[in-house]
């Protein structure tokens, strides 16, 4: 039943001089909570307390360390550390912080990050250098500051025999000889120097003319010719580095092979004439609007990633073809009738060659392999290929093809390195979902084979190894995937032992010594109800003692709920998770709530992003709503198939589960559609949407918080895996935006949006609103947030924007539902309400 029906109905009953029962019921009801908006929205450091976040060892494991902030304001410095034995938080002194504190993050086997023997490690801090002596004598100094410069040193490793440490400043290698203090360049990479201005036939000119006139410029220049041929002569001398002029680009992944010889570098081109998008800012100092550039959108013309070797001794300097790999030239084509999520095909003779862009190489210990991780722009092919330095000549290893798109944990998608690297016995490790959930393999780079170390329904994230190389600690969903626990697996494969027991989500930091062989875990532990604490598991136990105590008093006073998950059947026969808050006395509606993409799980037995919602709907609860949390289809945790089930068409499937959802609360506790109002930010925005637009029987209203509204105007890097581009698939943008399908809109729509927003820009919300305003509809508003971004910083914010979703919530769908149909039945209000109503 649509809010108009219902206003007609009511109208009808005033006109017949009654009220329906159960309108007078639900005006007279009245449900409190202790509870208010402006309480659960204030900075939650100073009423729900600061929880720890960042955990790290100190290198010798002796020591525990943690961002905490318990005095709820800001402090600028604010690690903490406690004993691996446990104890009472103490805070570290700057003193201390700004000497450079050696913070132990996994033994980087293939890496040498540590010496010989792994007794010394090299670590940037702050942009210096530091030498940190795991074995020093007592009372010896166990850190040496090697460099104390305004260069921005970064990346040290140690050369292959251990006796100089290599690093990179600037654009470029240094080698820094720990015995003599010697540093030599080792690389000279420079940017093509730009034109002064106008056009390069002009400038050309100009020169020419202004060398003609004057014979002061012509003796100038050419005394400045031979002084640049004699420091030529100089530096040849001397055996400087190659020079290498690269362009007008940005070098990345600057690295020398372990033993030398070979340098190897990414240079990071800009799009030619990228069109960015601006965001303009309204409340500024000077009183001045002022504009900024952000993002471009998706479908513009990217950059370009090309990889180089550098051979030192040969003094040569060549780019790597990354087409050679196979399938480099498997475009994929779509048609606006082809429906089918496969539809990938070779392209015509002509042979276009898809955009390739590579990470690493990863080299082994000894220098004498390395991998690289090679990914496509249109992120459908992923492989790992032994690279030849001598030649660039790239062996395939690997290859990860998805007709939808590769992602998953501990494979990127977004630009960052995936999770790969070295054993010790030699063989490379990387995860994939070629059995439908990402798991961790190792590679024989002599005899070509695969071996799947873990397997089943259940995912594994963050694999580290021990300092011995022979045990694998990580993350996993096998006990549920509402819950993360560490496990512990031989190098090899076999046997996964759990190692932590809380129920919830736990994150782990691995001790130097590992947690079977006198080692400690430090955990950072959530439940549902409670945010992150920090723990300690000493070796060998089961049992995780508690470090620090977050919540203020003020917020525990309150009795927190534990939702309880549940599964409901899809149209499609899934088994959907979702999270319900059960209200004591049921006021007959629900609140669906949407939560963002980016690859995110909410559906989970502890603390989430989003508490400022989970302590919204234990409001909710007080005033009588039940609350359903859905992980629909696209969300993290459940495996490829459920991340990859909204290829090509958002709103869909994703959108199925929601009338589902609803349907499963009209089953199981008798709500309407009438009485259930659905809302959420960006992506859940974007489903909101969709939900009133397209679908509008089975809701009663709706808040899109921050939404995408049309797809092609989002950015490229997230839209372009799900929809590929406008251009090659203008089908999928169609039917996945929202801006094509506002004329269904029937039910009370509140929309709120951040001007200053540079990822879902405001623009979005604005060319929808005049969509809304030219196909006549009334029933929505738009709330605007001057000086917000894409998540809101202000209390004062978040207060208003919840403050609107309760009003509406309660006047769609809730018990005031009728005390406001009373009004409009009877005539306009005095005052007409600002907005887009």
């Amino acid at each position: 039943m649509t809010r108009w029906l219902s206003l007609f109905l009511l109208g009808l009953a005033l006109l017949t001089g009654g009220v329906p029962s159960e309108t007078r019921a639900q005006s007279s009801e009245q449900r409190t909570s202790p509870l208010s908006v402006e309480q659960i929205m204030q900075e939650p450091e100073t009423w729900v307390g600061a929880w720890p976040q960042h955990l790290r060892w100190g290198e010798r494991g002796e020591t525990l360390y943690f961002d905490w902030n318990p005095k709820g304001r800001f402090e600028s410095d604010s690690l903490y550390r406690v004993p691996a034995g446990g104890g009472e938080p103490q805070k570290v002194s700057p003193e201390e912080r700004r000497d450079g504190i050696a913070f132990f993050d996994g033994w980087h086997h293939g890496e040498h990050v540590y010496g010989p023997r792994q007794r010394r490690k090299v670590y940037a801090d702050e942009g210096d250098l530091y030498l940190f002596d795991r074995r020093s004598p007592e009372g010896a100094p166990e850190k040496q500051r090697l460099t104390d410069t305004r260069a921005d040193e970064q990346g040290p490793r140690f050369s292959l025999g251990g006796e100089a440490v290599i690093y990179r400043a600037g654009d470029d290698l240094f080698q820094k000889h720990l015995d003599t203090g010697a540093t030599r360049q080792l690389t000279d990479l420079r940017a093509k120097p730009k034109k002064s201005g106008g056009t390069e036939s002009e400038d050309g000119y100009v020169d020419e003319q202004q060398e003609a006139l004057f014979k002061t410029l012509r003796e100038e220049q050419n005394e400045e010719e031979k002084r640049e041929a004699a420091r030529e002569r100089d530096r040849a001398a001397q055996d400087p580095p190659p020079t290498f002029r690269y362009g007008r680009g940005r070098v990345e992944q600057l690295q020398l092979r372990p033993g030398g010889r070979f340098v190897t570098f990414t240079v990071e081109q800009p799009p030619e004439d990228a069109k960015s998008t601006t965001v303009l800012d309204y409340v500024t100092e000077s009183g001045y609007t002022q504009t900024e550039t952000a993002r471009p959108k998706v479908g513009a013309p990217g950059g370009s990633s090309t990889l180089y070797v550098q051979d030192l001794k040969r003094d040569t300097t060549f780019d790597v073809d990354l087409a050679q790999l196979p399938g480099a030239y498997d475009v994929p084509e779509f048609k606006k009738d082809d429906l089918r999520p496969d539809s990938l095909a070779k392209a015509d003779s002509a042979k276009r060659k898809r955009d390739l862009y590579a990470f690493g190489p990863y080299w082994n210990a000894e220098g004498t392999a390395a991998v690289l991780d090679v990914r496509a722009r249109d992120n459908k092919d992923r492989w790992l290929a032994r690279l030849d330095p001598a030649t660039g000549r790239l062996t395939t290893l690997d290859r990860q093809h998805d007709d939808a798109w590769i992602a998953g944990p501990g494979i990127s998608w977004g630009g960052a390195a995936s999770a790969v690297g070295w054993t010790p016995d030699g063989d490379f490790y990387f995860q994939s979902e070629a059995s439908g959930f990402s798991h961790l393999y190792t590679l024989d780079l002599e005899t070509g084979e695969t071996t799947q170390l873990t397997s089943g329904d259940f995912e594994v994230s963050a694999p580290l190894l021990s300092k011995e190389g022979d045990t694998w600690y990580f993350r996993s969903t096998e006990h549920s995937p509402h819950e993360r626990h560490v496990y512990r697996m031989p190098a090899g494969g076999g046997e996964r032992v759990r190692l932590t027991h809380l129920r919830g989500m736990t994150d782990f930091a691995l001790a130097p010594g590992s947690a079977d062989d006198g080692g400690t875990l430090g955990l950072l532990h959530s439940k549902k109800n409670r945010p992150p604490e920090v723990y300690l598991q000493p070796a060998g136990e089961h049992t995780a003692r508690r470090v620090t105590r977050s919540p203020t008093e003020a917020w525990q006073a309150y009795d927190w709920r534990s939702p309880e998950i549940v599964r409901f059947e899809a149209s499609d026969g899934a088994q959907v998770p979702a999270q319900i808050f059960e209200p004591k006395q049921p006021n007959g509606a629900a609140v669906l709530f949407v939560h963002g993409a980016g690859y995110t799980q909410n559906v989970v037995r502890g603390w989430t992003h989003y508490f400022r919602e989970y302590l919204f709907h234990n409001l909710l609860a007080d005033l009588g709503y039940t609350v359903l949390n859905v992980d629909y289809r696209a969300s993290a945790g459940y495996g490829r198939d459920w991340r990859a089930a909204v290829y090509r068409h958002m709103g869909s499937r994703d959108l199925a589960d929601y009338v589902d959802a609803q349907k499963y609360l009209e089953k199981t506790r008798g709500i309407g559609p009438e009485r259930t109002f659905i809302y959420g930010g960006s992506y859940g925005g974007f489903l909101t949407l969709m939900a009133l637009f397209t679908k509008p029987e089975h809701f009663g209203g709706g808040a899109a918080l921050r939404s995408v509204t049309d797809w092609a105007h989002y950015n490229g890097p997230y839209t372009s895996n799900i929809l590929n581009t406008p251009a090659t698939d203008s089908l999928a943008y169609a039917r996945s935006s929202p801006i094509y399908h506002a004329e269904g809109l029937d039910d009370p729509l509140l929309m709120a949006h951040g001007i200053m927003d540079t990822n879902v820009q405001f623009q979005d919300v604005v060319r929808l609103s005049q969509r809304l305003i030219e196909l006549g509809k009334e029933d929505w508003e738009l709330a605007v947030y001057p000086v917000e971004g894409h998540g809101f910083t202000e209390p004062s914010s978040w207060t208003d924007e919840y403050r609107r979703i309760l009003e509406l919530i309660e006047t769609s769908v809730g018990p005031k539902r009728g005390e406001t149909a009373t009004l409009e039945a009877a005539g306009p209000p005095e005052e007409t309400p600002t907005g887009g109503r």
